[in-house]
């Protein structure tokens, strides 16, 4: 995942990428939100297919219909399931009570449901991008749950 104000901040703090972003998210983490919340490649490729997406959980099952044109380029499938995972996580925080942002140790940003449970949406993202399954919004429906 590429932000540059984190690659500013590495180099101004000597730290690492994970270092960084949790630092982010401990100082402002509306701002680091906003920022995971941006999903450019992904709204450019909903847009071309007449879905402006909204960032309500709808979307996610108006984007699991999409057909997956996106496969045929294996360049930007990795970019595009990335900011899948992001949109997805974006809407859970803003829309499941509790849910909030948090980062491994490795740098992944993640869910973290009221129950403690996380999600690693990157990585649904990335599947659904793949595969088509898991649907975004089958993955959202059971964080609403939780």
């Amino acid at each position: 995942m590429n932000i540059p104000f984190l690659d500013n901040w590495r180099r101004r703090h000597g730290t690492g990428y994970a270092e960084t972003l949790t630092a982010a998210m401990q100082n402002d983490p509306q701002g680091v939100g906003e920022l995971l919340a941006e999903c450019e490649l992904l709204r450019a490729r909903a847009g071309r297919e007449g879905l402006q997406l909204d960032d309500s959980p709808e979307s996610l099952g108006a984007l699991d219909q999409l057909p997956p044109r996106w496969r045929d380029d294996p360049e930007e499938l990795p970019w595009l399931g990335n900011d899948a995972g992001l949109y997805l996580g974006t809407i859970i925080v803003r829309t499941v009570p509790g849910a909030v942002w948090d980062v491994w140790p490795g740098g992944q940003p993640v869910v973290r449901l009221v129950s403690g449970r996380e999600i690693n949406v990157v990585e649904a993202g990335l599947d659904w991008a793949v595969a088509g399954a898991p649907e975004l919004s089958q993955v959202y429906a059971e964080a609403a749950e939780a």
